[in-house]
């Protein structure tokens, strides 16, 4: 089979009716009443959709593996209907056990997290990286999350622009969602589900466009600004912590770590010049 063939047969399986509707039904009779029981999700701005349609990129940041079916509950049917969710091969493919039920309640398609460039075109994780764009030229939306990776403090990690390369390329919206206190219902540290039915907010933004001549890197650092805006403001009116929060703790750890290795150097060499005296 052609490499053009297989796209398309790819792409036929995202976009299937049959699998959509599969999907819907186990979203909405099993995995949404789930978590909605296991928390209490409030939803905002979902009215800045109503004049989404076509293919866009959902985006967002990336706190727990709560955010994805709190995305799919929180966006209007007809446009999770085809969405499909990028998740990361060299975790979510390696085993058959996790790839079906992300196929199956995520419409999930393997995203390379860009590990080992050496490899030859030819290879399977150099496929892979042309999915994102072949799936949204078929009019297939997307939801990336452009952190890559969960994150393990709380605070949001810098932007890869690739999300927003698509978005320029393909000229398609990129949609801004915040997703508030998932993190502290369940940090990735948490070995068991969320206790006690923590609030979660999940806060929708108007669609975003890239400006005239605007790059990649420029147009995901504006993506960023968002998502901390819609997180921190709405995080600020329920009294949630904000990211602006975690990053603070975070930079305040590393600057008593960097002090207390800087003490234990600078004993050390006082030490070596006791022992040369």
């Amino acid at each position: 089979m052609s490499t053009v063939a297989r796209e398309k047969d790819l792409s036929g399986r995202y976009s299937s009716k049959v699998n959509a509707t599969t999907r819907q039904t186990a979203q909405l009779m099993l995995l949404k009443p789930y978590v909605w029981r296991l928390l209490r999700v409030h939803v905002h701005g979902a009215a800045n959709l109503d004049a989404l349609d076509g293919a866009f990129v959902a985006f967002s940041n990336h706190s727990s593996h709560l955010d994805a079916p709190l995305i799919f509950g929180a966006l209007p049917n007809r446009l999770s209907r085809y969405l499909a969710t990028g998740a990361a091969a060299d975790f979510f493919y390696d085993k058959w056990w996790k790839s079906g039920p992300m196929a199956l309640f995520f419409n999930s398609f393997p995203v390379d997290r860009g590990k080992d460039r050496s490899e030859p075109k030819t290879s399977k994780r150099s496929q892979k990286r042309g999915m994102s764009a072949s799936l949204l030229a078929d009019g297939v939306p997307l939801l990336i999350f452009p952190e890559g990776t969960r994150s393990r403090t709380g605070a949001m990690a810098p932007f890869k622009p690739g999300v927003a390369a698509l978005c320029i390329s393909r000229g398609v919206p990129a949609v801004p969602i915040a997703l508030v206190g998932a993190y502290a219902a369940w940090p990735s540290h948490q070995k068991h589900l969320p206790r006690g039915r923590p609030e979660v907010h999940v806060v929708i933004g108007r669609p975003m466009h890239p400006l005239p001549g605007e790059i990649a890197h420029e147009f995901s650092e504006r993506m960023r600004r968002q998502v901390l805006e819609l997180h921190d403001s709405t995080a600020r009116a329920y009294g949630a912590k904000t990211l602006a929060e975690y990053a603070r703790v975070v930079a305040l750890e590393k600057s008593v770590k960097n002090e207390i290795t800087a003490l234990a150097d600078d004993a050390r060499q006082r030490a070596n010049k006791q022992e040369d005296q």
